[in-house]
């Protein structure tokens, strides 16, 4: 009877701990993302709407069609052609394999200008650029087509990226080039470290203060420069384990603060402040790279297949999808996913519960 006594006090201690534990230690349930389908439309020959947009439309190129399409699901503008287009939020062109001249047009469909220069145009945003025949030149355009400046080398660009602040060549023998909008050379460096030296990707900031850039054969390595105004300092490098001859994808992403990269089966990204970096395992090549808050998708091809892979905080692998297309796009605006899959485009609205 006695023990019986003993026994209760400690009973009721446990039992008070035990509350205490749960009401103290417990923590809310995390949130996660919810991906809702929200339509779904065909943009071949569709029906094109005459109400003109709000906002600026989003941009499309699928097989030999590109065009302009509203977040509510309209089309507002489509063109096809026979050899190749380039497009972006402001301006779009057709062109072929002997390109002399190319008229270029807004996105309702009325003509800008003429891009005249010969070789093959490039837009990106509301800059123009054409790369001239021979494959170791480019122009720099105004949003007249007259140009702006010229860059003349003897090496074959393999690389390039441009930004408000400026734009980067990279070169078939390691060496890299990053120009004002002026023109005139603001950084030139060769990250070495390869057998073979050859840039298969690179990026430029907003500001052009930073460059990335994937390089070599026999020792891949990926290089981040920044540029301080007065030189250029290498401030983050890694040799890569896989390498391959493909061009790789590079691209600055939260305000510049993360670089995001791809080399063999391997997806790289790279704090630019702290410089740490996290590596995640990916089957295909990266092709695209879009941002949506704390989310990034990554759009993989291998052959007719198609990974997106959804990426959030600095290198956390949350989710990814498949599909077999011809051929595809993702966009984003503001907390929509929007996938291009031969001759549709889906809208998937991005929640946080």
């Amino acid at each position: 009877m006695k023990s019986k006594k003993q026994f209760l006090p400690i009973f009721f201690i446990i039992l008070i701990l035990c509350v205490l534990y749960v009401i103290f230690a417990a923590r809310p349930l995390g949130t996660e993302y919810q991906f809702e389908p929200d339509w779904k439309i065909t943009v071949s020959n569709p029906t094109v709407s005459e109400k003109l947009p709000d906002d600026t439309p989003l941009y499309f190129k699928l097989g030999k069609t590109l065009g302009y399409f509203t977040e509510d699901g309209r089309v507002t503008h489509f063109s096809s052609f026979s050899y190749k287009g380039s497009i972006s939020q402001n301006y779009y062109t057709c062109y072929n394999e002997n390109n002399v001249n190319s008229d270029f047009f807004t996105a309702d469909g009325t003509r800008a200008g003429t891009i005249r220069a010969s070789g093959f145009p490039m837009i990106s945003d509301d800059r123009i650029f054409v790369f001239l025949p021979g494959g170791s030149a480019f122009v720099q355009c105004d949003n007249t087509g007259k140009k702006l400046w010229e860059y003349s080398g003897t090496v074959p660009i393999t690389a390039f990226d441009s930004s408000s602040g400026g734009c980067v060549a990279g070169f078939v023998d390691g060496s890299v080039y990053a120009f004002d909008p002026n023109g005139n050379v603001v950084q030139r460096f060769s990250p070495g470290g390869s057998n073979y030296p050859v840039i298969l990707g690179a990026a430029i900031s907003e500001d052009a203060s930073l460059v990335a850039v994937v390089s070599g054969q026999m020792r891949q390595r990926f290089v981040l420069v920044r540029n301080d105004g007065v030189s250029s300092k290498i401030i983050f490098h890694e040799f890569l384990e896989d390498s391959d001859s493909f061009q790789r994808m590079v691209r600055f992403y939260d305000g510049d603060r993360k670089v995001v990269y791809s080399s063999g089966n391997m997806l790289g990204i790279v704090s630019t402040e702290g410089g740490k970096s996290r590596h995640i395992h990916i089957k295909g090549q990266a092709i695209d790279m879009q941002e949506a808050g704390n989310l990034i998708f990554v759009l993989l091809k291998e052959k007719k297949m198609y990974t997106v892979h959804i990426i959030e905080h600095f290198a956390t692998l949350s989710g990814s999808f498949t599909f077999e297309a011809d051929n595809a796009f993702i966009r984003t605006s503001g907390n929509n996913l929007y996938i291009g899959k031969d001759n549709t485009i889906s809208k998937i609205h991005i929640t946080k519960k």
